[in-house]
């Protein structure tokens, strides 16, 4: 159930409740793809960093190591050991990004593992039995993300195909919660809004399964090669037609200053791969900014990543050290840099919501962009 606590503008503060625990929104969920963070960082880490959410990989779980190898062993949960909500991706992104591996049919898609070339079948029953047997706090519906730009009529066509599996999803997710071995039998279920850069046909999309009452409501199809003005314009026209009472979730987004824009319009949950990522390539987050320790005028630099930053890197190591781990190729230098961006990521929520709840997000958002603006030396 999501509780509106306060609204400024467009942006808006909740509290989501789930088998797993409450999420406050706005909240942005840090992705362990394989049921790990990129950068060796444990669930242990995660906690320590304020983590609320973490996000799995449907389809790379189903690959390895196995959904059934993960619900034999007690689910999700209990395999990587965490205790607060996960959410599992559905397969869906792989559409996209597998496109030379993978064929679609009414029925589902067919692919090509792009580990060993094995054929897979996924649609909408089989995603759902694999997010059932993994016992993920919210399952996301199987859907196709068309990649941009993509011409009018196949957007439709996908579109009307996606509702098509979103109600083939409800109605399996319905049967596996009442199975008497499900692992969790309370498992949520959010729809995903398709359309491109398409606005009618957006929100044609939106009012539809809004119909539906999910459990939330996802936006997908974005970051995914459109400009940010483009994104921005989509989440003004769609999300006011998305229910008011539901969180919404804006898939794969993004940069510190897209989740600061996007809450503006109303999203209440992101996800992106960019804190870890960048931190492995030796990029840090921090409010002036990305900063890249490779460079040569951090040799000599005592300082921390960023003053006043109580991350676990910060509070004792310096940019130096951290600098030569990362030249000597030693693994605690990526774990440091993808802490660092983690917990900058996870600590921006804290203050967006405290800035929302205090009515006061429109001057702390432009600050935060002005910061981004005027790079620190």
């Amino acid at each position: 159930m999501y509780r509106l606590i306060e609204q400024d503008g467009c942006a808006k503060s909740g509290e989501f409740e789930t088998v797993h625990g409450t999420i406050q929104t706005p909240v942005f969920m840090n992705v362990g793809t394989v049921a790990a963070i990129k950068g060796a960082v444990s669930t242990c880490d995660l906690n320590s960093i304020g983590t609320q959410v973490q996000l799995s990989n449907t389809y790379h779980l189903h690959l390895r190591p196995g959904d059934e190898v993960i619900k034999k062993l007690g689910g999700l949960h209990k395999f990587m050991v965490w205790d607060k909500p996960i959410l599992t991706d559905s397969g869906g992104f792989q559409v996209f990004s597998l496109a030379k591996l993978r064929k679609i049919r009414e029925e589902g898609v067919y692919f090509n593992s792009h580990i060993n070339g094995r054929k897979i079948f996924m649609g909408p029953e089989e995603s759902m039995q694999i997010q059932s047997n993994l016992g993920s706090t919210i399952a996301m519906a199987f859907d196709e993300c068309p990649p941009h730009p993509t011409d009018r009529a196949y957007i439709q066509n996908s579109v009307d195909r996606t509702t098509r599996w979103l109600l083939r999803c409800k109605n399996e997710l319905t049967r596996l919660n009442d199975l008497e071995d499900t692992i969790n039998k309370r498992q949520m279920l959010f729809a995903i809004n398709q359309g491109g850069t398409y606005a009618d046909i957006r929100i044609e999309h939106a009012k539809t399964i809004s119909d539906l009452d999910m459990d939330g409501y996802a936006i997908g199809g974005l970051a995914v090669g459109e400009s940010h003005e483009e994104m921005y314009h989509i989440l003004e026209e769609t999300v006011p037609h998305l229910p008011h009472n539901k969180p919404v979730y804006l898939m794969g987004v993004g940069t510190p200053a897209n989740i600061l824009e996007a809450v503006d319009r109303g999203v209440d949950f992101f996800d992106c791969v960019y804190p870890s990522r960048n931190g492995r390539h030796g990029h840090a987050y921090t409010r002036h900014g990305k900063m890249n320790l490779l460079n040569a005028k951090y040799e000599l630099d005592d300082r921390p990543i960023e003053e006043g930053c109580e991350c676990p890197a910060c509070q004792k190591y310096s940019r130096a050290y951290i600098r030569h781990l990362l030249k000597a190729k030693e693994m605690l230098g990526m774990r440091f840099l993808v802490l660092h961006n983690l917990y900058f990521y996870n600590h921006m929520m804290d203050e967006i919501r405290e800035a929302i709840r205090n009515k006061r997000y429109k001057e702390y958002k432009n600050q935060m962009l002005d910061n981004f603006r005027h790079k620190e030396d």
